[in-house]
């Protein structure tokens, strides 16, 4: 016997919608430095890029975030 359905959670779709949020307010913010970074040496702009990249990772929560989402609960 199968367990019955459980009532969708709101935390899903609207985690979704805030990752996305923070997806565009950082790229936003990288790109507006690329008038100063624009001026740099190719090198020097690829690891700025790349660790731009990377590091969204680090400071955005999205560890807690995609548990909140999950689970209902942060940590």
């Amino acid at each position: 016997m199968m367990p019955p359905p459980s009532e969708p959670s709101w935390r899903k779709p609207a985690g979704m919608l805030l990752i996305l949020v923070l997806i565009v307010a950082w790229t936003v913010l990288i790109a507006s430095a690329s008038r100063i970074v624009g001026v740099w040496p190719w090198y020097a702009q690829a690891v700025f890029y790349t660790v731009a990249g990377v590091a969204w990772i680090w400071i955005l929560p999205l560890k807690r975030l995609l548990h909140w989402m999950e689970l209902g609960r942060g940590s």
